[in-house]
């Protein structure tokens, strides 16, 4: 309960401070100076704050406990102060209360927990809170990995109502362009580009990949922009749109993009391949501990900072995806309180 209540205090302070992506270093300030007045020395680089375990063994497997201080912007629809943390009856609002700051501080209650209990833990533990995550940055999670010690499996803290995201979703998106040949619109001349675009855009609204994901299901392709011509009486030489592709463990983000390349007519360039689906094996041993206590397991669509790691991971904490990013945002002041005890309980469950 202690924990708890200092985990609600730190989180209405974190609320209290804009912390937009790439204008994080508020909040970094906060978390590593609340780190410090715990005895802690942790290494901060850019935005990011993080620390290792006090008995770290290089022998031992290690365990990333990682999640994000960054934010959206608010939504125009706030009717609150997005930086008053308020509380009304059951309810913590303010921007970041439930993505992703009740998990954040509920993962430093945690690495707290075993810093000062006597459990031998067979993993070392190494806490992260990262920057950029609501952008992908680059100055984000990923730039910290190669500092820190070699990490086995991640936890990533993100609101999943306490339920095992054991798969994620990756994403790239495509900019692509289907070419004609420009006429007058009023005579029987030129290629429209526009006409030669529908083909490809049909396409993506209907083709099924051969191999599905046991856990994320199929490739979601969403084509979401389109620009073409430049006047009523002229036929559109080009048509440029853009396409939301959500990858899964079926194929790699780069076999993906070739799939779709040796299909299409047109044109189709990833803007990045950094941003990978992730999760574990269906024999990890975190899969073991979530089935001992009856913690429901699912893929998620949504992405995470997982997408940067190039180790398994799994996204777990308290709070509900659903209101993420939307106008008001709150969490429940006992969902921190569940959220620690269920962190606790998930790593003295792990073995690896």
């Amino acid at each position: 309960m202690n924990l708890a209540q200092e985990s609600i205090s730190l989180l209405k302070e974190l609320i209290s401070i804009p912390s937009f992506s790439k204008e994080e270093d508020k909040t970094a300030d906060l978390i590593q100076q609340f780190l410090q007045s715990k005895d802690f020395d942790p290494e901060r680089t850019g935005n990011n704050v993080w620390l290792k375990c006090s008995d770290f063994d290089d022998s031992k497997p290690t365990v990333l406990l990682n999640s994000h201080h960054d934010t959206v912007k608010p939504n125009p629809g706030y009717s609150r102060d997005p930086f008053l943390a308020e509380e009304l009856e059951t309810k913590l609002f303010g921007l970041g209360s439930n993505d992703a700051g009740g998990c954040l501080v509920s993962l430093i209650a945690t690495f707290l927990h075993f810093e000062e209990q006597v459990e031998d833990l067979p993993f070392n533990l190494v806490f992260a809170a990262s920057a950029e995550e609501e952008i992908s940055g680059k100055n984000g999670i990923s730039s910290i990995l190669e500092e820190m010690p070699k990490i086995d499996f991640a936890i990533v803290g993100e609101p999943t109502l306490l339920n095992l995201a054991i798969a994620e979703k990756g994403l790239m998106v495509l900019d692509c362009l289907a070419k004609g040949k420009a006429g007058h619109a009023a005579r029987n001349e030129g290629v429209n580009a526009i006409y030669e675009a529908l083909g490809d855009i049909k396409w993506f609204e209907t083709f099924q990949f051969l191999e599905q994901s046991s856990s994320l299901g199929p490739i979601k392709m969403t084509v979401a922009q389109i620009e073409a011509g430049q006047q009523h009486n002229v036929v559109p030489a080009e048509c440029r749109y853009v396409v939301d592709v959500r990858t899964t463990d079926a194929y790699t983000n780069e076999e993906t993009l070739e799939i779709i390349q040796s299909k299409i007519r047109g044109e189709a360039k990833a803007r990045s391949t950094r941003l990978n689906p992730s999760g574990v094996k269906p024999n990890h041993p975190i899969i073991e501990a979530a089935k001992a206590l009856e913690i429901e397991t699912y893929g998620s669509p949504t992405l995470s900072d997982q997408a940067l790691m190039p180790f398994e991971s799994v996204k777990f904490g308290p709070g509900d995806s659903a209101r993420s990013h939307m106008a008001d945002e709150y969490i429940y002041r006992d969902e921190i309180e569940k959220g620690i005890r269920a962190y606790i309980d998930l790593l003295n469950h792990l073995k690896f």
